[in-house]
């Protein structure tokens, strides 16, 4: 979440309108993430968020992570649901950007997790792809290998001004993936981001899953890859095996892994280490001027990329087999 997009009370005040959910009382941006403008609205029925849809977001792909949330929320998985307008609508436009409205969940996202969290989310991620496998919409993963090159490109030798020679170990990160990504595995409907800013807890519970404006139908196992890199380091760049052992274990509590999933692993998460890594240096190379945002630092991914480069094994992280 961020704001690139201020939006003026009278503007924001007749938006919330339309909505039926209330009179509007305030609406503050948050800074967290990257991507869209995000705002808290509290208007005189309760909180809400507001999303502003901005940069990698296509417009033609709002209706598939509206529709996603409904379906999602209908199976049991606590999510964001979209609030409807007075015609039936959930999209609209405010300031030039199409926007939505959602339901604000209860809960605090975790800045250091443990081995306990890292279960919870395990078990979520495998009731996520459960509660959408019969979701009828699909939406290709734009940001998996053929999208790695040209985030590259985009980001040319200024990489280097980021680290000496990341430019070049780029490019031959990403020839390798060309090369022998890993095909034909069981998948659906996958989060895609369901980084640790991404998931509230109350107290050591998993209260609800949110930001799904990354989700589109790919590899399970590569959702489970994801947050392998998001969640199961520390600070210093080493891999905690308890917590990967504690993900692995909650996962499979709900969706046991097939011996192709095992096997791809080490290259999944090497892959999607370098997917962070690059949107990552792209983001961080072009920050525009006065938006309100903090761009993550590349490197953090570069240095996990490092890591499972001398992975070859899936009990390297975690799994008991």
């Amino acid at each position: 979440m961020a704001v690139y997009t201020e939006v003026p009370d009278d503007e924001m005040a007749a938006f919330v309108a339309r909505y039926g959910i209330g009179d509007l009382l305030s609406a503050k941006g948050i800074a967290e993430g990257v991507e869209n403008s995000n705002y808290l609205v509290h208007t005189t029925r309760g909180f809400y968020i507001l999303t502003l849809y901005e940069k990698r977001v296509n417009p033609a792909d709002l209706p598939f992570f509206i529709e996603l949330m409904q379906h999602l929320a209908g199976r049991g998985l606590n999510c964001p649901v979209p609030v409807l307008d007075a015609s039936g609508q959930a999209l609209g436009t405010l300031s030039g950007r199409p926007a939505a409205i959602v339901s604000f969940l209860d809960g605090l996202s975790v800045r250091r997790p443990g081995a306990g969290h890292c279960g919870e989310v395990g078990r979520a991620l495998a009731l996520l792809h459960r509660a959408g496998a019969d979701f009828a919409m699909t939406r290709v993963n734009a940001l998996s290998v053929p999208g790695w090159r040209p985030l590259a490109e985009q980001a040319g030798a200024d990489a280097d001004k980021v680290s000496p020679g990341l430019a070049q170990r780029v490019m031959a990160e990403i020839a390798v993936h060309e090369a022998r990504w890993p095909q034909h595995l069981p998948g659906g409907v996958i989060h895609a981001d369901l980084f640790p800013n991404n998931v509230f807890f109350i107290g050591e519970k998993l209260s609800g899953v949110i930001d799904f404006y990354f989700a589109c139908t790919d590899a399970y196992a590569y959702d489970l890859a994801i947050c392998l890199n998001s969640w199961c380091f520390e600070a210093d760049s080493s891999f905690n095996l308890t917590k990967g052992q504690a993900m692995l274990a909650g996962y499979e509590s709900v969706r046991p892994l097939g011996e192709a999933e095992v096997a791809a692993l080490p290259a999944l998460c090497r892959g999607s280490a370098l997917r962070f890594l690059l949107t990552r240096l792209v983001d961080w190379l072009n920050v525009p001027p006065g938006a309100l945002v903090k761009p993550h630092d590349p490197l953090e991914y570069d240095r996990k990329l490092a890591f499972h480069q001398r992975v070859s094994d899936a009990r390297e992280y975690g799994l008991r087999r």
